[in-house]
């Protein structure tokens, strides 16, 4: 596991407040109600100022970012 792999995984953690969510990284955050729209927003804000990476919230459809895997792809796509 990359150190931004792990980065972005503290993140998800904090802003679900579930370590759940780094057990699984396959699992659907909105799905099991660890997400909500806002902390989507919240989330993209974070990774921005994580990595520089700005992703606007209706750029990308709800299941391209909806677990930690395609969150970690889509950040890394973009660095």
């Amino acid at each position: 596991m990359s150190n931004i792999d792990r980065r972005i995984i503290d993140l998800v953690v904090d802003i679900s407040g579930e370590d759940e969510v780094a057990e699984d990284l396959d699992l659907d955050l909105f799905e099991e109600e660890f997400f909500d729209s806002m902390a989507a927003i919240e989330l993209l804000a974070a990774l921005e100022d994580e990595f520089g990476v700005s992703i606007a919230p209706t750029e990308l459809d709800r299941e391209e970012m909806n677990t930690v895997n395609k969150i970690i792809a889509r950040v890394k796509e973009r660095l």
